[in-house]
């Protein structure tokens, strides 16, 4: 499956921002999803993910209560609202898909994703 992510830009401390991620090529029902991010030097760190339903879904300790996944599998798109944003959250954010056969499992481990998008750019200034 090929990723597209969007959405990216340059928010204050407080706004929200959300970030689509487009996917083609193969049923995008049957992919667990996920966002990740990663700041220029440090390694990329899990977000949120969601099963391939989209009933379940899990986040980070970071970013739990602020941000949102969700998904449409009808439009084969992946999103995340992203609200209260810290500079903290300042990142390069990537979206992710991994095919499971089974609709229950998620991933919150890079190397368990063998499908990227390009990355999109979220800086949130203070």
């Amino acid at each position: 499956v090929q990723l597209q992510a969007s959405g990216g830009g340059l928010v204050q401390a407080g706004d929200s921002l959300s970030l689509s991620c487009a996917a083609s090529g193969r049923t995008f029902s049957d992919y667990v999803m996920g966002w990740f991010r990663q700041v220029p030097g440090k390694e990329r760190e899990f977000v949120a993910a969601i099963t391939r339903s989209g009933l379940n879904t899990y986040y980070a300790d970071s970013v739990k209560g602020r941000f949102t996944i969700s998904r449409d599998n009808a439009k084969k798109t992946v999103y995340l609202q992203m609200n209260s944003l810290k500079p903290g959250d300042t990142a390069v954010y990537y979206c992710a898909a991994r095919y499971s056969s089974t609709p229950y499992p998620y991933y919150t481990r890079d190397s368990d994703y063998g499908s990227w998008g390009q990355g999109t750019l979220v800086t949130v200034s203070s």
